[in-house]
């Protein structure tokens, strides 16, 4: 910004100022919809780093036999539910950590791939209980896309 420039900071306040340094009301109307976008992705983004820090840690807490009701015999070992619960702690801290710390923005996006991946895994393992049991992983699942496409194209960090 220039010396002595000031910007308008509402449409009232631009009526005295010449033509050249009003805010055309498209630009205006494009600024606050991509500052709608980077808040609602950062208000989901936080909300799932704390789901899935408590989901993955969770894994390490709970005993094994406890978490491996009702799952399939072949997906119902310790180290398997201990390697989810690793991937869902990094991929929460993937979430927020690179925004945040400016350091590699483009693994958020990633990340949010990696848990949607673990969610399609989670809604089809839920399914059999219920089609009330599979809403949750799904819309989970459906959250972090919106994250993974929202930092790929939407708002980039």
């Amino acid at each position: 910004m220039r010396a002595g420039h000031i910007a308008p900071t509402a449409p009232s306040d631009a009526r005295h100022l010449p033509q050249r340094h009003r805010l055309h009301p498209c630009r205006s109307i494009r600024y606050i919809g991509k500052l709608l976008i980077k808040k609602t992705l950062w208000t989901i983004q936080i909300l799932l780093a704390l789901l899935f820090l408590f989901a993955g840690g969770s894994k390490f807490v709970m005993p094994v036999d406890q978490m491996t009701q009702g799952m399939p015999a072949a997906l119902a070992s310790g180290p398997f539910i201990h390697f989810i619960g690793v991937c869902e702690v990094l991929g929460g801290l993937g979430l927020v950590l690179p925004g945040l710390l400016r350091i590699k923005p483009g693994l958020t996006p990633l990340a949010a791939s990696g848990l949607v991946i673990i969610m399609i895994g989670a809604t089809l393992l839920s399914v059999p209980q219920g089609v009330a049991m599979a809403v949750f992983p799904l819309v989970t699942g459906i959250l972090a896309a919106f994250v993974a496409y929202g930092r790929w194209r939407l708002a980039p960090l």
